[in-house]
């Protein structure tokens, strides 16, 4: 069986990813911050054809991520998807920021994606061809020219160049890391007027996932599956 570990999975993009990936039959260990009001995460875990463990993680708390492991136990992990995300606080313009919250997307959008695949390397080295998406966002990109967003911006654009650098650390480990432009989505954070739903947004992270290899290992996609200038 497929292990899948994905942060953020109550709601949005992460909520149908474990959807995806539980209707295919596979273990989904599905975290974020709060599963005692997760209800779709939770009924999907009722519901689905493959086994969906539902389970604490705040990812800007190393202490949170810690605890996580304890749910995973010794279990390989042939997929880890970095999806949980914050805003970042608003308004973010030059004269209006919260400080505290840009923080707080830093701990959560650049550092705490670098603590989840910390903590969980030993269960993607028991698996046989270990795969690591970090849900990103255009922002983050030198080649997307758009104002304000500083918070989030900065944040996405330092996960990036984390997740860049692990790509080559990993080379001789045989863990491809990648990082993933999701589209305009409509979700909370995306706001109902977006370009595409969740669910698609989802099955084309989902196709760039199953098409990741070590050949592909640092590049940064579109939802799409078309390479993003960055």
């Amino acid at each position: 069986m497929t292990n899948v570990l994905i942060t953020g999975a109550n709601r949005g993009i992460g909520l149908e990813l474990a959807r995806a990936y539980a209707n295919d039959g596979a273990h989904v260990f599905g975290f974020c911050r709060n599963p005692a009001d997760a209800e779709q995460i939770n009924a999907l875990a009722a519901s689905s054809v493959g086994k969906v463990t539902v389970a604490a993680m705040d990812v800007g708390d190393g202490a949170s991520i810690t605890a996580g492991k304890a749910v995973v136990g010794d279990a390989p992990i042939d997929v880890l998807i970095n999806n949980a995300g914050v805003l970042g606080g608003h308004p973010q313009t030059l004269d209006a920021i919260d400080f505290d919250a840009w923080m707080d997307a830093f701990k959560v959008m650049t550092i705490g994606p670098f603590r989840v695949v910390q903590t969980f390397l030993p269960n993607l080295k028991k698996a046989a061809a270990p795969k690591i998406m970090t849900v990103t966002s255009q922002l983050a990109a030198s080649t997307w020219p758009f104002g304000t967003t500083y918070a989030y911006s900065s944040a996405k654009a330092g996960v990036n160049k984390v997740m860049q650098t692990l790509a080559l650390d990993f080379k001789g480990d045989n863990i491809a890391v990648s990082m993933i432009h999701p589209g305009w989505v409509k979700t909370d954070m995306g706001g109902p007027g977006a370009d595409i739903t969740p669910q698609e947004s989802a099955a084309g992270i989902k196709a760039v996932i199953a098409g990741l290899s070590m050949e592909h290992t640092g590049k940064f996609y579109k939802w799409n599956g078309e390479i993003h200038p960055w």
